[in-house]
């Protein structure tokens, strides 16, 4: 193995979905959580968005017209970015000390609003500003048009990166994530929250 490739969500910073959902139903003049996330989940609305086909002006203002909201960009986009939680600061030392032994990269389903506040949680609980800082390049679903588990995104990060698939190990908290990258040969590890995380992978331990 020479290269690791790290998810965010769930393997760099922890997540929760329903948190998101919630917050939007509470910006909703109309609509429930479960009626939310059926809508959002219908509509296409969040893959499409990763996907890099909105802009997030577009983005916000297909959430105001689908889930009856009337709010600032700033309250969408608190609410939208509710699921993220914080960064272990174990998790940050690892990737730091593996980059001596390996190249490391990020791949991640999300988009632009999510990584303004990625970033700013890394800053708060590490102290480290940038991703880009991290990893000898971070790969993002919106910027490259494609998202996981299809096999072109594999495809394009292998290319891009100069990486041989067997000697390359992906870390996703999702299989159908997995699924996706083993079928090209890449390597795979299943973090599972709360329970199998980057730290056990590799052998470290939180204090």
């Amino acid at each position: 193995m020479k290269n690791i490739v790290f998810d965010l969500g769930n393997v760099v910073i922890d997540i929760d979905f329903p948190k998101t959902y919630i917050a939007l139903a509470e910006l909703s003049a109309k609509f429930s959580e479960k009626e939310v996330e059926r809508i959002i989940t219908e509509q296409n609305l969040w893959v499409n968005y990763e996907m890099g086909h909105y802009t997030d002006a577009e983005f916000r203002d297909l959430l105001r017209s689908h889930l009856s909201i009337e709010a600032t960009d700033e309250a969408i986009d608190q609410a939208f970015s509710a699921l993220l939680l914080d960064i272990e600061p174990e998790r940050i030392t690892l990737i730091k000390s593996l980059r001596s032994q390996y190249k490391t990269f990020v791949l991640s389903n999300t988009s632009n609003i999510h990584i303004i506040d990625v970033e700013r949680i890394l800053y708060k609980c590490t102290g480290e500003r940038y991703l880009n800082d991290l990893f000898d390049k971070v790969f993002l679903s919106y910027e490259m048009g494609k998202v996981k588990p299809h096999v072109s995104i594999y495809q394009q990060l292998l290319d891009e990166a100069g990486l041989e698939a067997n000697e390359t190990l992906f870390l996703d908290d999702k299989l159908e994530n997995l699924e996706g990258a083993a079928q090209l040969g890449i390597q795979v590890a299943h973090i599972i929250p709360n329970q199998y995380t980057i730290l056990d992978v590799f052998g470290a331990k939180s204090k």
